[in-house]
C-alpha cells in the first residue's frame, strides 16, 4: 500500500473515531476525569481540603482550552520527532 493512501486511510479513521462519539450520543456532556475526580471526592470525605490552590487561573474556558491544546501540540511534536530521529537512525544503521 503506498504511503499517500495508508495516511489518507489513517486520517479517515482518525475522523470516523472523533466523530462517531459525538454522533450516537447527541446530548450527552464529554466532561473531563478532574471534574468527576472532584465530584466523587465530596462524596467520600466531605471536610477534604486541597491542599494548595492553582497559581493561575486561566479567565476564560476557551484560554484554557488554547493553552490544553498547545501542551498537546508541542507533546505531539517531540514525539513526531524522536520517533523521525529513531527511523532516521535505523537507516543509517541498515545501510552500512
Amino acid at each position: 500500500m503506498h504511503s499517500n493512501k495508508k495516511n489518507l486511510l489513517l486520517f479517515i479513521l482518525a475522523v470516523v473515531i472523533i466523530i462517531t462519539p459525538l454522533v450516537i450520543h447527541k446530548s450527552a456532556e464529554f466532561g473531563g476525569a478532574d471534574g468527576q475526580a472532584g465530584d466523587v471526592i465530596s462524596e467520600i470525605a466531605p471536610e477534604y481540603e486541597p491542599w494548595f490552590e492553582s497559581l493561575w487561573e486561566p479567565p476564560s474556558g476557551e484560554i484554557e482550552s488554547l493553552l490544553f491544546s498547545l501542551q498537546v501540540a508541542i507533546g505531539a511534536g517531540i514525539i513526531g520527532y524522536i520517533f523521525g530521529a529513531m527511523k532516521e537512525k535505523r537507516k543509517v544503521v541498515n545501510n552500512r
